[in-house]
């Protein structure tokens, strides 16, 4: 597998337990403008209760989705969705 993004593999990243654990797709990313974390989540909204957070590495991320390497070039501040796994990704500069 060939790495494109430009952070390190075993960088830890956000996400939603049911991703992990019960193999919801991942429709929603963002690339957080004020410290450059990752956040992979099931919904469009981006919302994310505590119950649900999870830290994992950036690498597992890639395994459970190859295709999230699709917006790997994300910049600092934006936002990518999409409806469904395997459809287009959509991106916007967060508000």
């Amino acid at each position: 597998m060939i790495w494109l993004f430009a952070d390190p593999q075993n960088v830890a990243v956000i996400t939603d337990r049911r991703i992990v654990k019960d193999s919801h797709p991942i429709n929603y990313v963002s690339h957080d403008a004020d410290d450059g974390s990752w956040q992979f989540l099931p919904n469009l909204d981006g919302g994310l209760d505590s119950e649900s957070a999870m830290l994992v590495s950036l690498k597992s991320i890639v395994e459970i989705d190859s295709s999230v390497q699709e917006i790997a070039s994300l910049p600092l501040g934006w936002c990518a969705w999409r409806t469904a796994k395997g459809s287009p990704w959509t991106k916007k500069k967060q508000d």
